[in-house]
């Protein structure tokens, strides 16, 4: 059994013992910390053939998240994790690339749970991720991961939904803002680029390239067991599949993905994009958005 899958037996041996929303609930303080090392050729090659990205040299964008998810999970099925890792929601990640990365570097990952917020449907936890090389931080994101629950506070309470804005205070500077620039496109609005044929078996495909075999991905049936009446693709794989189609990564600041609605696999979806890439969405049959990006970019 693979690190990762033990980590996702753990969790769910622990999670009827967790009760989401406590007013007490804390974090826990690990930063558990993989060393320093380069990234294996082969992996790497199969993670950019499933998602689409070109072999440039320098890691895909989402790349160092996918080698840290390990260690994520650990943290998130530990004893001291506030929250069940069962139904657990990825919402949304940023991603801050301060410079490329190339595979031969030695490449030391960390992680950590950054702060646990009320949400109008329950609690959010956000999830910290670093890459080191040398000492010097090449690389960071940050994910909201929700529990729901019935919340302490009224949903008409502001302060119970974190805005977008608000989620993304603590990342690098030109976070996400669109000051001094036109309005963007709404996700229904910006114009079809690509259609992308998903089968069936692309949670299986991914989950043994990327590790993550959580089982709302596999199977018809391990997905019913979690209230899905099919299996779903990984967030991660639409991010990285949007991301691949981005033109100069290297120049890129920050980007930001919001996660509306799963992938209900086998299924045939649309990417929509303006003409650099750098407001994106994913759209499926009836205009349904599947997610949202913005990219920022240096200078």
């Amino acid at each position: 059994m693979t690190s990762l899958s033990a980590s996702l037996v753990r969790g769910a041996l622990l999670s009827p013992f967790k009760r989401a929303g406590r007013p007490d609930a804390a974090l826990p303080p690990d930063r558990p910390t993989r060393p320093a090392t380069p990234v294996a050729p082969g992996p790497l090659a199969a993670y950019g053939r499933i998602c689409g990205f070109t072999e440039s040299g320098a890691l895909p964008l989402t790349y160092p998240h996918v080698l840290a998810f390990p260690d994520t999970m650990r943290l998130m099925t530990g004893r001291a994790f506030p929250l069940p890792v069962l139904g657990l929601v990825h919402t949304w990640i940023e991603i801050a690339p301060h410079r490329p990365v190339e595979p031969t570097e030695p490449l030391e990952l960390t992680v950590y749970a950054q702060e646990l917020n009320p949400h109008r449907r329950g609690t959010e936890v956000t999830m910290t991720t670093e890459a080191r090389v040398a000492g010097e931080l090449v690389w960071e994101s940050r994910s909201g991961y929700l529990s729901r629950h019935a919340p302490r506070r009224p949903e008409s309470d502001p302060a119970s939904t974190p805005s977008a804005a608000e989620a993304g205070a603590n990342l690098p500077a030109a976070t996400a803002s669109s000051a001094g620039r036109p309005a963007a496109a709404s996700p229904e609005e910006l114009p079809a680029r690509a259609e992308w044929s998903l089968p069936g078996d692309l949670g299986r495909r991914y989950g043994a390239v990327s590790g993550d075999r959580n089982p709302i991905h596999l199977y018809p049936l391990t997905a019913r067991l979690f209230g899905f009446p099919r299996a779903i693709a990984h967030g991660m794989w639409t991010a990285a599949r949007c991301l691949a189609e981005t033109q100069d990564p290297a120049a890129v600041r920050t980007v930001r993905i919001d996660f509306r609605a799963p992938v209900l696999l086998p299924a045939t979806v649309t990417y929509a994009a303006d003409a650099a890439g750098d407001a994106f969405a994913l759209r499926g049959p009836g205009d349904r958005v599947h997610l949202v990006g913005a990219v920022n970019r240096k200078g």
